[in-house]
């Protein structure tokens, strides 16, 4: 078994979504076998994708528990889906059925026709508002034992109170997608780990003032070419998949989504480890790095040396390549010195318990 990462590094893998999928059976079988690789390769959750196209990922999640010892539910929640005492009553019936801890990844955004067939024209900085609110309802009924009254612009609540009672352990940590100032400024308020899509870690891709990870992809071997060889059968050229990736561009107000599409246009840094292909043909979501270990190992530590803390791996393919996925990062901790757990958390002293600052 693969120890966990010293440092304060974390991992999380994501779950393989729906689409890829016949229905029935197929796609929970493959549920349960990818979260038992990372069960048993000691990462620490596994993150649920959500959108319109895709199956409720509350039920996908507690597949994952009722197939694993550990491994915690990084469930993507879009507020437009539900209320948050609905969310919180979810949460601390998953506490009490399983005595296990989740996390919640906050999505403002997705696709605008999603939002636009729910009926929500809410705009982009006014989404990440809509998520404080949100989030701060959330953290108070897990926190306080007292009634909750409060009228905001988009939730309002009148002596509200949440039983049973989720014990401080398994209060789940927030984690929130973006790149925007409104998004920025949001993890902030509530004290969320901000989650970005980087750029090539050569650059400047460092997002000050929030406590940071990033969602990646890693293909690595012993052996340079042996990594770009099956990154290269892995993700061929997909003109198909180049169109669609061209039409979710439109059709996406993500400021990461067009940022790292913007990227995708320009020459790639001449034997950089840093990969676009899978993302502009549309396979998956985030960057990849591709090369030997020891190339991926210097790209991934300049990510730690800056703050970076939490790293969310693409899909593994199989448990196989799981496993090289985490040797970069037990080797990538190895070259880091003892003080950078204190330097990922950019502002915890300025955080303020309970998000009382919204409401109390």
């Amino acid at each position: 078994m693969i120890k966990k990462q010293p440092h304060g590094i974390r991992l999380f893998s994501t779950c393989p979504p729906s689409t890829r999928y016949q229905y029935g059976g197929d796609y929970l079988r493959k549920v349960k076998e990818v979260a038992e690789w990372c069960d048993g390769a000691d990462v620490e959750g596994i993150l649920v994708y959500t959108d319109n196209s895709l199956v409720d990922p509350w039920q996908v999640s507690q597949a994952i528990l009722t197939s694993t010892s550990n491994l915690a539910p990084l469930v993507a929640l879009q507020p437009v889906y539900m209320h948050p005492y609905t969310t919180a009553k979810m949460i601390t019936t998953i506490s009490y059925l399983y005595s296990r801890r989740i996390y919640l990844n906050m999505v403002a955004g997705g696709f605008i026709n999603d939002l636009i067939a729910l009926g929500d024209h809410t705009g982009h900085d006014d989404r990440y508002e809509r998520i404080v609110e949100y989030a701060s309802i959330m953290k108070y009924l897990f926190n306080e034992p007292g009634p909750l009254t409060f009228t905001g612009t988009y939730f309002s609540v009148k002596n509200l109170t949440m039983k049973p009672r989720i014990p401080p352990e398994l209060v789940p940590e927030i984690f929130l997608s973006g790149t925007s100032a409104a998004g920025i400024a949001a993890a902030q308020k509530i004290g969320a780990t901000l989650i970005s899509y980087p750029g090539n870690p050569s650059g400047k891709t460092i997002i000050r003032g929030a406590s940071a990870g990033v969602r990646i992809g890693i293909i690595a071997r012993e052996e340079s070419r042996d990594a770009w060889r099956i990154a290269h059968e892995r993700y061929p050229a997909d003109r198909k998949g180049a169109l669609t990736h061209s039409i979710a561009r439109r059709v996406s107000d993500s400021v990461w989504y067009e940022q790292i599409s913007e990227l995708g246009e320009k020459s790639a840094e001449c034997g950089s480890p840093y990969w676009l292909v899978p993302f502009k043909n549309y396979k998956t979501f985030c960057p990849y790095l591709v090369g030997s270990y020891g190339e991926v190992r210097g790209e991934v530590s300049k990510y730690i040396r800056e703050g970076f803390q939490t790293f969310i791996l693409d899909v593994p393919p199989s448990r196989e390549e799981l496993h090289h996925m985490v040797i970069v990062f037990d080797d990538a901790t190895k070259t880091i010195g003892p003080d950078i757990e204190t330097r990922g958390r950019l502002y915890a002293s300025t955080r303020e318990p309970g998000f009382r600052s919204s409401i109390s």
